[in-house]
């Protein structure tokens, strides 16, 4: 057996969630070995811009965005190794990497991320479709993108759409097909999904609702064209699948801990092994109440990060962090606090250029959704943050004004900042 480790904590993923887990045990005072195993071959770097900053610019001879310089984890005694990870074997506390190398551990914390999903159709394995979510497949897309003439999209979410923005901006007609009636349509509200495909439209792309694509055409391997369910063809040089993605669960589940749609763990981040934890876009945790979460965002993957951290060195408290998120879509910059899903009742304020669409659930403030808004968006989260939440007829009211309405809330609190 090749034992290359042999106490402490390890880390299996070196995204967002990850590098923040090895920050925070540091920063919190933890003195035992810290092993952050990284699955690719690049430095940890910053995925969020890889569909927003670097898609806009010419990705394909820019350096990546590092999360970390390399002198950070040697200076803090953190041993980074590139290596894919086989199997966990619970019974001998060991992880296991493809080629064999073994890494033991007292704490293992599992930030594995996920993985596009992919689209089951003839053509998928042309020459000229597209994913996007490593650094890989951001320098090949932004490449593509300096030559394409007809780009088609499959899928209205923030990835699609994020690169509908950049491949209309290049001069390409792009075309994007989304099988629901509307964008985005498991995040936002109808007012935000209305006003994304009122901006798309204004910018030159063609959106496609209810429409299923089947196979995707080629010459001489090469992507021509995608053809929807009802016969129709239409051109396609580049085609990029942004159909969602697919938990990494899997060296979980193989160790005989619980899944469902991510890695199950209580609200201190820890998985049915209390000596395993599980953070970011892989965990699905479960609350007080017993509702199971499972959230993809950087506001996400790091506060649960410095909890699974806390949890590590012997903290007791439950996640309770409030959920938000961002995406830039061109001149369309939103941003989200709160969770929308099941709300019952929506104010807007603002006009057709910047504007807030606050969401109530039986009379409960439960989500901020922002269109070019960051001040609105700020004070949100302030209000999230300490459980404040002004309630719908002082939302609507003539006097609006949510500065002054949060500086009174705030200051019932003791809190003026």
């Amino acid at each position: 057996m090749d034992l290359t480790h042999s106490d402490g904590v390890v880390v299996i993923g070196a995204g967002h969630a990850g590098v923040e887990v090895v920050t925070s045990l540091r920063n919190d005072g933890y003195t035992g070995g810290i092993t952050l195993i990284n699955g690719e071959v690049h430095s940890p770097y910053d995925r969020p811009s890889l569909s927003k900053d670097a898609l806009m610019g010419s990705a394909a001879d820019s350096p990546f965005f590092p999360l970390r310089a390399e002198t950070f984890f040697t200076s803090r005694d953190i041993t980074v190794v590139h290596a894919k990870i086989a199997r966990i074997q619970r019974d001998t506390k060991t992880v296991e990497a493809e080629d064999g190398r073994q890494w033991s551990y007292n704490h293992l914390v599992l930030a594995t991320g996920g993985r596009p999903r992919t689209l089951s159709v003839p053509g998928a394995d042309l020459e000229g479709v597209a994913e996007l979510r490593s650094l890989d497949d951001a320098h090949s897309l932004s490449r593509a993108l300096l030559s394409a003439r007809h780009v088609a999209i499959i899928g209205g979410g923030f990835i699609g759409l994020e690169v509908a923005a950049a491949a209309v901006s290049s001069g390409a007609e792009v075309t994007l097909f989304e099988r629901s009636n509307r964008l985005m349509g498991r995040v936002v509200t109808q007012a935000i999904s209305d006003a994304a495909a009122d901006h798309h439209r204004r910018s030159g792309v063609k959106l496609r609702f209810g429409d299923d694509i089947v196979s995707i055409r080629g010459e001489l391997g090469k992507v021509t064209a995608v053809l929807t369910a009802d016969g129709e063809e239409v051109p396609a040089d580049l085609v990029v699948l942004g159909v969602g993605m697919v938990v990494n669960d899997d060296l979980a589940s193989a160790a005989g801990l619980p899944v469902d749609r991510g890695i199950l763990t209580d609200d201190r981040m820890r998985t049915a092994d209390p000596n395993i934890l599980a953070v970011g876009d892989c965990a699905a945790w479960e609350d007080q109440e017993g509702h199971i979460h499972r959230l993809e965002s950087i506001q996400n993957a790091g506060d649960q990060a410095r909890h699974a951290a806390a949890t590590i060195i012997g903290g007791s408290e439950r996640y309770t962090a409030s959920p938000w998120f961002w995406s830039n879509q061109g001149a369309f910059k939103l941003q989200i606090v709160g969770l929308s899903d099941g709300c019952d009742r929506t104010v807007v304020r603002g006009d057709t250029q910047r504007f807030s669409v606050f969401c109530f659930l039986d009379g409960d403030l439960i989500a901020i959704e922002s269109v070019n808004d960051p001040g609105t968006h700020m004070m949100g989260r302030r209000l999230f943050e300490r459980g404040l939440a002004p309630n719908a007829a002082v939302l609507a009211s003539e006097n609006y004004d949510l500065r002054t309405i949060a500086k009174h809330e705030l200051a019932k609190v003791g809190d003026s900042k």
